[in-house]
């Protein structure tokens, strides 16, 4: 049911592995705990945990398991994984490069949660910052809070160190909202309501007319993992629903909502419609049922039927009287089981749902489980 990575060719034996020194240690500060268990280490993520690559050719999964297996703590392994896709110019849906806001800014957020040290940081609506997920692990590391957001968060940043950047436009993504103004702007004189079904109607024709992949509309990357000393850890970053109302939080920073963990039990994430994740914590949802008994993928499943049960929206359902849009969960327990399922089997333009793995056999793609058949459109 697995199948390799059809990009550049991940050699995961021993002499492929890439000698990565350690990354700092999470906090000089933080003491660090020694977990008695082991278990076989893997990294889950969403399907563009397998799409973009360093210089090395290694993606977000590969990465995060080379470092994570060499030694490196779990949580800075994910991030330096996820970090690969924040880097991407062409991938638009997180970080640089990022399908920007309906006033064309890039606002991004994300973030981090570290299973031993039972921490997390959080930043959202955070502009001029390539890598939210670093930010997110700061306000962790530094502050006693968990969420910082907007302006103070980009201040936060630069008082920390991180250069900001004027714009996070790519012209590819710039050309790209541009032709969304065009089409949505139809009158100054329409009600909110209005303007937020008309902002709608033209982001779902270009999905339509393959100018942004359903992915990338609602796209983000959920990144989780378990070290063989049973310590997981996890992160979500995105630059958010493409076009969205300014000053918009979908789930990604929100704890229990786009990322969960529990050092004991294990860990979850989110992608697509974040509203969904967010109504339901489904996350945390997941974890709780983990932490009940349920493997990954039944407890992900529970979630996806939740998500389900609480759409009744006439304006959120398709013809079939389910939801018009898709949402995917990632699971992964301290024992090593983990799953990713899909409200739907397929995306708006006919994709499989997947999700990417990387254990000792080395990076793959995995088909995901789904609640429903067909397409969110069907």
């Amino acid at each position: 049911m697995n199948q390799r990575m059809s990009r550049r060719t991940f050699v995961a034996s021993g002499g492929g592995v890439l000698l990565v020194p350690p990354l700092a240690a999470l906090a000089q500060s933080s003491p660090q705990l020694l977990l008695r268990r082991s278990a076989k280490p893997v990294v889950v993520a969403s399907a563009n945990g397998n799409k973009s690559e360093d210089d090395s050719g290694a993606t977000c999964v590969s990465k995060a398991f080379q470092l994570m297996t060499a030694g490196t703590d779990v949580l800075d392994a994910v991030i330096a994984g996820v970090n690969i896709l924040e880097l991407d110019p062409e991938e638009e849906s997180v970080g640089y490069g990022g399908l920007p806001n309906a006033d064309g800014v890039v606002q991004l957020d994300a973030s981090v949660m570290h299973g031993p040290l039972r921490r997390a940081g959080a930043v959202a609506c955070l502009e001029g910052v390539r890598t939210p997920s670093l930010i997110a692990k700061k306000v962790m590391e530094q502050t006693d809070h968990i969420l910082l957001a907007g302006k103070d968060a980009q201040h936060f940043a630069r008082n920390a160190g991180f250069k900001i950047e004027d714009d996070l436009l790519t012209e590819k993504s710039r050309s790209l909202w541009q032709k969304w103004k065009r089409s949505a702007e139809q009158s100054p004189f329409l009600t909110p309501k209005a303007r937020a079904e008309a902002w709608r109607r033209a982001g779902q024709a270009m999905v339509a007319e393959g100018l942004i992949d359903a992915e990338h509309f609602h796209g983000t990357v959920n990144c989780i993992a378990l070290n063989a000393g049973g310590g997981v850890a996890g992160v979500t970053s995105t630059s958010g629903l493409a076009w969205k109302v300014p000053g918009r939080v979908g789930d990604s920073p929100i704890l229990g909502a786009g990322l969960y963990v529990d050092g004991k039990v294990g860990a979850a994430g989110s992608t697509g419609h974040g509203e969904a994740a967010m109504f339901t914590l489904a996350s945390f949802l997941i974890v709780e049922g983990m932490r009940n008994g349920k493997p990954p993928k039944d407890a992900a499943m529970a979630a996806l039927q939740r998500v389900v049960d609480n759409t009744v929206e006439k304006r959120l359902l398709n013809n079939r009287g389910k939801p018009n849009f898709n949402v995917r969960f990632y699971a992964l327990n301290t024992k090593g089981d983990f799953a990713g399922v899909s409200l739907y089997q397929y995306s708006e333009q006919g994709k499989r749902a997947q999700f990417a793995v990387c254990t000792q056999d080395g990076p793959q793609m995995a088909m995901a489980e789904s609640l429903l058949p067909g397409r969110p459109t069907d």
